[in-house]
């Protein structure tokens, strides 16, 4: 069986969107199941890791067709103001604000949407000449789907549309300035593929909650953790380590930490001594300036990117590990990608996030940390001193339970039983 993947987050991308499919790409032939993946050629990728590429199993096929990038002529309006999905400034310049504009009424559904057209092209003549059993999109950028739609239009091969994040309700959708006739053409074109398409892919119960009113072909499949090999053994930080690994934008400033780590600060000068903050990958300024102000800055390293090794080597040595989700409409269907990493770090995680959602409902099934509201200063502080006196007795250790479900094989083997199962069910 053949399986041919479109993403668009291929090594040697670096950051998060990659791990998916390149775990399932890798154990996919563990069950019968030859995936060809098609992706871009000298893609514009905003973090690059080049050990990724080694990762990729050799006797995989990867098609690649080149793309036109937007972004690249955008570039020189936004000199102050990230617009990159996700890292939208919250005082953009007057050309941030012209190119933020222009992307989100006139790149519809994403600025990849030049890709389509060509991709259709390119994959109609080798999907004639090859045997493709199923087509797979992941999206963002979403106008993967459309690629995905446009193939099962036109030649009725088999196909799932697989969401990483959310279309219309993803984090920083709602901060887009959207006319109204752009905002009608998002929903037309999701709700177009989510009742197209002949199962979808979704990471979380709250995401399938929202695309029920369209269509009750859903599956929820996580993302998860590999196996690491990081070398040599691990020695944990002597200092109480607060470590929180992956983007900090505005949305995600953690202010009720801060709060809490001034206010201990103040009240227990052994804890003042002792604690550290290292925050891994790129960081709003926003943030630097909440640090800033509640005088946190003497305690904080700031490190703007490392290798994915080197971030799971750097959550093992951890004390404690932050997880900080988007404080927006959605954040209750948030379940960040590293969480599962952190998982198998077996590090306390403390996560800041909607006590309700879905991301606190894997943290307390596992027994893996603490989550707390948004403004619960008062939690923060009672649970890191209680953290804190089992550190400085050398007691403070974590062994999360059930959390085999999210390694990547098992994952892939749910996903191969859904790819057979559609496989072998006739076309209506």
């Amino acid at each position: 069986m053949k399986v041919l993947i479109l993403t668009y987050y291929w090594p040697p991308s670096g950051g998060s969107g990659v791990q998916r499919w390149l775990k399932f790409v890798k154990y996919l032939p563990s069950f019968d199941i030859e995936p060809v993946v098609y992706t871009v050629d000298q893609a514009q990728y905003p973090i690059l890791d080049e050990r990724l590429l080694e990762e990729i199993p050799e006797e995989i096929e990867v098609l690649k067709q080149p793309i036109k990038e937007p972004n690249r002529w955008l570039a020189f309006f936004k000199k102050s103001s990230s617009i990159s999905a996700g890292f939208i400034a919250k005082k953009p310049s007057f050309f941030g604000k012209v190119a933020l504009y222009i992307r989100a009424n006139y790149f519809i559904p994403d600025a990849r949407k030049f890709w389509i057209k060509p991709s259709v092209r390119y994959l109609t003549d080798y999907i004639l000449t090859h045997q493709i059993d199923l087509v797979i999109s992941s999206g963002p950028p979403h106008s993967l789907h459309l690629i995905g739609q446009k193939l099962k239009e036109n030649l009725g091969v088999k196909w799932i549309a697989d969401f990483r994040d959310p279309w219309t309700q993803i984090d920083y959708f709602h901060q887009l300035p959207l006319s109204k006739r752009a905002l009608e053409k998002h929903q037309y074109l999701e709700k177009g593929v989510l009742q197209t398409a002949d199962r979808v892919l979704v990471v979380g119960d709250y995401m399938k909650e929202q695309y029920l009113p369209f269509t009750d072909k859903i599956d929820v499949i996580t993302n998860g953790f590999d196996d690491i090999h990081l070398g040599r053994d691990l020695v944990l930080d002597t200092s109480f380590s607060l470590v929180h690994i992956g983007m900090l934008n505005a949305d995600r400033d953690p202010i009720s930490l801060w709060k809490a780590l001034q206010a201990l600060c103040k009240k227990e000068t052994d804890f003042a001594e002792n604690f550290s903050v290292k925050l891994i990958g790129k960081i709003a300024p926003e943030v630097v300036y909440s640090i800033k102000r509640y005088g946190l800055m003497p305690y904080v390293t700031i490190i703007p990117y490392v290798t994915h090794q080197e971030a799971l080597r750097l959550q093992r040595q951890a004390q404690v590990l932050i997880l900080a989700v988007n404080n927006v409409p959605s954040a209750k269907g948030i379940i960040t990608g590293k969480v599962f990493e952190y998982l198998q770090a077996q590090r306390p995680i403390l996560a800041i996030a909607p006590k309700d959602g879905d991301l606190a409902e894997i943290i307390e099934n596992t027994g893996a940390g603490a989550v707390v509201g948004f403004d619960d200063v008062k939690f923060i502080e009672t649970k890191l001193m209680a953290w804190f006196e089992l550190f400085r007795q050398g007691e403070l250790c974590l062994k999360s339970t059930s959390i085999d479900q999210y390694h990547r094989k098992n994952l892939t083997k749910s996903l191969a039983q859904i790819i057979r199962k559609l496989c072998t069910t006739p076309t209506r």
